[in-house]
C-alpha cells in the first residue's frame, strides 16, 4: 500500500463557491446545518456571497474547517484513510478532526473562536516574501524588534509578522523578487498575538481531545505525535508560534510518505510540496468531482 498524508490548507486557499457542490450529498448537507446551529449563519450562503465575506478572517477559517471537514469524511466513507496528516496553519483543526482527536462540532467551536479573535486582532502587519536570501532574511529579523517569520512555507517563500514599522523595515532591508503586504487584521502567528492566545487557551482547555488514529505533524512541532496532550499544547502554541511548513513537507519523505493528498480548495500546498519533495505523488479534492472510486 502506498504510504500516503492527507494535508490541509488555511486561510488563503478559500475560493468564492466552495463547498456548494456538496450541498448534493445528504451527509455533508447535514454537516451544513449543524455547524450553522454553532455559528448562528450559514456556510454555503457565505460561500456564495457577493459581497465576499469568504475573505474575512471571521468567516474564512469556519468556512474552511466545515468544507474540508465533509471533504475528509467523503473520502473516509469511500475506504480511503491517511497515514499521517498536517493542516496548514488553520488547516491544522482540520487534521486534528481528520485523525479523530476531536470531534466535528468540538473543532468547529475551536475554529469560531479562533477566528472571531484573529479577526478582532489590530495593531499589527502581515507580509509574504518570494525569492530572497535566507541568511540575509534571518539576520534582519534577528536585529530588529517586533518581527518574526511567520511562515516558513518553503525555500522561496515565507511571510513574516509583526508592527508595521518592523515589517516595512525588513521590506526595505532585505532584497526579495517580491514583497506583498497581506490583507490580513492583525500579525498572526507571532508574540502580538498573546491576548488573544490567552484568551483562546480558556475555550481548548474545555474542549477533551483523544489520542490520534494516524500521527500528526503540527505546525510548531513538525515531529509526528500520537499523544492527545502533545498536539493539545503544540495547538496551545500555534496563535503565537510560527508555522513550520518547509519542516513539514521535508518530513514527509523521511515519514515514508510517497503521496500526499491535499483535502480542501485551491492547489496551494501541493505547490510547494512538488518544489519540496519532487518524488512525492499528489492529488488534490477540492470537491465531488475530485473524489476517488
Amino acid at each position: 500500500m502506498t504510504k500516503t498524508a492527507w494535508v490541509f490548507p488555511g486561510q488563503g486557499s478559500q475560493a468564492i463557491g466552495m463547498g456548494i457542490d456538496l450541498l448534493e450529498v445528504p451527509a455533508a448537507k447535514a454537516k451544513f446545518e449543524a455547524a450553522e446551529g454553532i455559528l448562528g449563519w450559514s456556510v454555503p450562503e457565505i460561500c456564495q456571497s457577493e459581497e465576499d465575506k469568504l475573505s474575512r478572517t471571521l468567516y474564512t477559517q469556519p468556512c474552511l474547517y466545515v468544507v474540508e471537514s465533509i471533504l475528509a469524511d467523503l473520502m473516509r466513507e469511500k475506504g480511503h484513510q491517511p497515514d499521517l496528516v498536517a493542516g496548514h496553519s488553520l488547516g491544522e483543526y482540520v487534521a486534528l478532526y481528520a485523525a479523530k482527536v476531536l470531534d466535528f462540532e468540538q473543532g468547529l467551536r475551536l475554529v469560531k473562536r479562533r477566528a472571531e479573535l484573529m479577526d478582532g486582532a489590530a495593531g499589527g502587519q502581515m507580509a509574504a516574501l518570494m525569492g530572497f536570501d535566507r541568511e540575509q532574511l534571518d539576520r534582519e529579523i534577528e536585529q530588529t524588534p517586533d518581527i518574526v517569520l511567520a511562515n516558513d512555507n518553503s525555500s522561496a517563500q515565507v511571510v513574516i509578522s509583526g508592527t508595521p514599522e518592523a515589517v516595512e523595515q525588513v521590506l526595505a532591508n532585505v532584497k526579495c523578487k517580491r514583497g506583498v503586504k497581506l490583507n490580513v487584521s492583525g500579525a498572526f502567528h507571532s508574540p502580538l498575538m498573546a491576548p488573544a492566545a490567552a484568551e483562546f487557551q480558556q475555550v481548548l482547555e474545555s474542549i477533551p481531545f483523544v489520542d490520534a488514529s494516524v500521527p500528526v505533524l503540527s505546525n510548531v512541532d513538525p515531529t509526528p505525535a500520537v499523544e492527545a496532550a502533545a498536539l493539545k499544547d503544540r495547538l496551545m502554541r500555534q496563535m503565537t508560534g510560527s508555522v513550520r511548513w518547509r519542516e513539514i513537507m521535508l518530513r514527509l519523505p523521511s515519514e515514508g510518505i510517497e503521496r500526499a493528498v491535499e483535502i480542501g480548495p485551491g492547489k496551494v500546498l501541493t505547490g510547494l510540496i512538488k518544489r519540496t519533495c519532487p518524488d512525492i505523488a499528489l492529488e488534490n479534492i477540492s470537491g465531488v468531482e475530485q473524489l476517488p472510486d
